[in-house]
């Protein structure tokens, strides 16, 4: 993989975003962090704010969202802009790592689990680290399969995940990047 051409996209939020971020920062790999005026995210490197008609292609139903995740979702409009933004994340992106815990129906939680759900939509390659059973996970079309040694293969990747990343979850990250850039 040649890190000049290469792109995280994210959306710079505190715990995994940041920490992929940070690790993209470290091995000199380019980041864009999508947000909307008036969000504040973590990282503010490569800091993207869509514009409206940008946030307005990336609507999805919240009824959808919460069919798709077998649970409920709050019908506001930071909730909706926050999803927007995960939906330019995917959208943009070739392959999808993501750091949280895959949930017994095979969603992932919170909104860590939207952003799975879409990768699934658009059949982009998906990687999970769950962090309980500390281990990644690749999306195989109907399971989640163990995933030995997970390596970015794409130079336009997504790297999101949980606001409560844990010293697993940060080390699986660190190694994703050692193991793909050296």
């Amino acid at each position: 993989m040649i890190r000049e051409d290469c792109l995280l996209f994210s959306g710079g939020a505190a715990g995994a975003e940041a920490a992929f971020g940070a690790a993209a920062e470290r091995h000199r790999v380019d980041e864009v962090n999508f947000t909307f005026e008036g969000h504040n995210p973590a990282r503010q490197r490569g800091r993207r704010i869509l514009t409206n008609a940008e946030l307005r292609r990336g609507d999805v139903s919240i009824g959808y969202v919460s069919k798709l995740m077998h649970r409920k979702y709050p019908d506001t409009a930071l909730f909706r802009k926050v999803l927007q933004t995960i939906w330019h994340q995917v959208h943009n992106a070739q392959e999808v790592f993501l750091v949280g815990k895959i949930n017994e129906d095979d969603t992932v939680t919170g909104g860590t689990g939207v952003a799975a759900e879409y990768a699934k939509i658009l059949n982009t390659p998906l990687y999970a680290f769950d962090q309980p059973k500390d281990a990644w996970f690749r999306w195989s079309g109907g399971v989640w399969r163990p995933e030995a040694e997970a390596v970015i293969r794409q130079p336009l990747f997504c790297g999101t995940g949980t606001r409560f990343l844990e010293s697993n979850g940060q080390a699986a990250i660190d190694t994703l990047f050692a193991r793909t850039f050296g």
